[in-house]
């Protein structure tokens, strides 16, 4: 008989299960003491990948740090509309859970689909999200509009995953593993960054969320297009300090990401970094860092936007 390990924790860190916004369970960890900031992870993570950064800020912070609905040990509820994994519903799910431990404005950082959550989060909740980090991404309508010709065979994911329900699914879960393990591997700079613990716990929590997964980069192609363009067509921007963290291609993807940005963000702050796409755990000192730098940051007047 094998022996079972225990899943990998953020030491230091208390967890807990936390009803999100429509009856959902989030698998949540917490620690430290001070202002509050939620650390949203990204695929194929869970929210292990902020361990280090979460660790550093807990010691002037109060650390959130939740599984993503569908993701990690949080419910999995089953796609039953285009809504259910919409970027959306699962920013209200955020909203939810920061108000049942006590917080009812707080600063918010995401990774990758963490980080499209919680630009959704600052645009339909402004009052509540005083500071907005993202890593590596590019809000979703821009990112769709971006990828053309053979550039976009880096985002083939974001493609298959697009696909109506049924074959996609099937697909990953027959080679699940090999699927998930490629992007830990071509993302990352530095392979040591993440341990075999976990990116073993990486791999076992996607393997068990095939369907979940699939349905929130579907939601992507679809819904949140959809909400992204009416924010644009009615103006709505983000209203609070924001600092966007690329890796630094140059000119090879050949779009102007801070321009991309700035039209969302006014009061924008744009950095590169030399790391990988795992940027929080190949460079956290880094992260760390530039997340302090926003956390001071006081809004700017809006003559000046």
């Amino acid at each position: 008989m094998s022996a079972v390990h225990p899943r990998p924790t953020i030491p230091g860190f208390d967890y807990q299960r936390l009803t999100a916004a429509d009856g959902i369970d989030l698998n949540v960890a917490t620690g430290g003491t001070g202002a509050p900031i939620v650390l949203l992870h990204g695929f194929p993570q869970t929210h292990l990948m902020w361990r280090h950064v979460a660790r550093a800020l807990a010691s002037d912070h109060t650390v959130i740090c939740p599984d993503l609905r569908g993701y990690g040990t949080s419910d999995k509820p089953v796609e039953a509309s285009p809504d259910v994994y919409s970027k959306r519903t699962m920013a209200a799910d955020i909203v939810a859970v920061a108000a049942a431990l006590g917080h009812d404005r707080f600063a918010l950082a995401g990774h990758d689909r963490g980080a499209l959550v919680a630009v959704r989060a600052a645009l339909d909740h402004p009052d509540t999200i005083t500071h907005l980090a993202t890593l590596d991404v590019l809000p979703t309508l821009d990112m769709w509009d971006v990828l053309h010709g053979a550039n976009a065979a880096v985002a083939f994911h974001l493609y298959l995953m697009a696909q109506p329900p049924g074959l996609p699914e099937r697909m990953i879960e027959a080679s699940a593993d090999a699927f998930f393990g490629y992007f830990l591997d071509v993302w990352t700079q530095n392979s040591a960054a993440i341990p075999d613990d976990v990116r073993a716990e990486y791999l076992r929590a996607s393997r068990e969320a095939v369907p979940s997964i699939v349905a929130d980069y579907r939601a992507s192609a679809g819904i949140d297009v959809e909400h992204d363009r009416a924010d644009r067509e009615s103006g709505r921007r983000l209203t609070m300090p924001v600092t966007v963290v690329q890796q630094d291609w140059g000119d090879a993807l050949g779009y102007d990401a801070v321009g991309l940005w700035r039209a969302w963000a006014p009061d924008l702050v744009h950095r590169t970094t030399n790391a990988g796409h795992f940027m929080a755990e190949e460079s956290s000192d880094e992260i760390v860092a530039v997340l302090r730098d926003l956390l001071v940051r006081q809004p700017a007047t809006r003559s000046a936007l």
